[in-house]
């Protein structure tokens, strides 16, 4: 029977300190691609929609969440089931790494849009603002939550999310996200080698539960902050948006479109606002 694909894997390095060195086993993350198919009832052949670079696991989860964020589903009630691919021409470790989402029959997906390129990177050097008019565009409106939280509870963000980091303690070679009530407690955390996937996956968990009404809770990323982050952000409706550590310009810009609260360079007693300081409130009230 196959097994899906491990998390990290093993290599045999060369270890230097000072002026001596030597042999030792190191463990890495596993990055593979990941492609994302739309199967139709009425098509004789699935839809390739995109191929992600990702880490193994959560992988459905990873699929609905990108499907989520780029508005093309917007209910789990559009999908019948979502399987790995298991046709017979593919060997090996492959099935595990084409993901189908089949879809329930009568639904209706605007197969124009998925010719678009999709944003995979801050390097893709897309005008900021052909970026944010695309974001326009699908609909999103801007956030509406009466969320407030308190300086110390942005506090405690950074510390949560690095003690939740099963995976990255073993490679140090993982981004994550994590969900966190108002009170600052984590509710649930993905990691991926790419930040885009691990918020991806957070998203697609609660997509996949049904639960994906983000308007009253605070989502936290390890790095910085990129216009795809607050892209999906927003699509989401999440008031507060938090990392470790800086946005980038654009990232900003959406925040403030959309009136997303953003935090930056959240690390031990101290953050940064660039947008929506409404948000928080003074301890003492």
């Amino acid at each position: 029977m196959r097994q899906t694909r491990s998390r990290s894997t093993h290599r045999w390095i060369q270890k230097f300190k000072d002026h001596t060195s030597v042999q030792s086993r190191d463990s890495l993350v596993v990055e593979e691609p990941m492609e994302i198919r739309l199967v139709f009832p009425h098509l004789p052949e699935p839809v390739s929609v995109a191929v992600t670079m990702r880490t193994p696991g959560n992988d459905f989860e990873l699929a609905a969440g990108f499907l989520f964020t780029e508005g093309i589903l917007t209910s789990i009630d559009d999908v019948e089931t979502i399987t790995y691919c298991h046709h017979l021409k593919l060997d090996g470790e492959q099935p595990y790494n084409i993901v189908n989402i089949n879809l329930r029959p009568g639904i209706s997906i605007d197969l124009n849009r998925l010719q678009r390129n999709f944003y995979t990177s801050s390097s893709c050097g897309v005008c900021g603002k052909a970026s944010l008019e695309a974001v326009r565009i699908r609909g999103v409106a801007p956030v509406q939550s009466n969320l407030t939280v308190t300086p110390s509870t942005i506090h405690r963000l950074g510390e949560t999310l690095r003690q939740e980091q099963k995976i990255f303690d073993r490679t140090g070679g993982l981004h994550a996200a994590g969900w966190f009530d108002p009170l600052g407690n984590p509710l649930f955390l993905r990691e991926d080698v790419g930040r885009h996937n691990a918020v991806d996956k957070l998203l697609g968990h609660a997509f996949l539960h049904k639960n994906h009404s983000f308007s009253n809770g605070i989502l936290m990323v390890s790095g910085r902050t990129s216009f795809e982050i607050m892209q999906k952000a927003a699509v989401a409706g999440i008031p507060i948006v938090t990392a470790i550590s800086a946005p980038s310009s654009l990232a900003c810009d959406v925040a403030k479109e959309f009136n997303i609260t953003l935090i930056g360079f959240a690390r031990e007693n101290r953050f940064n606002v660039y947008t929506g300081s409404h948000r928080i409130q003074d301890e003492q009230s």
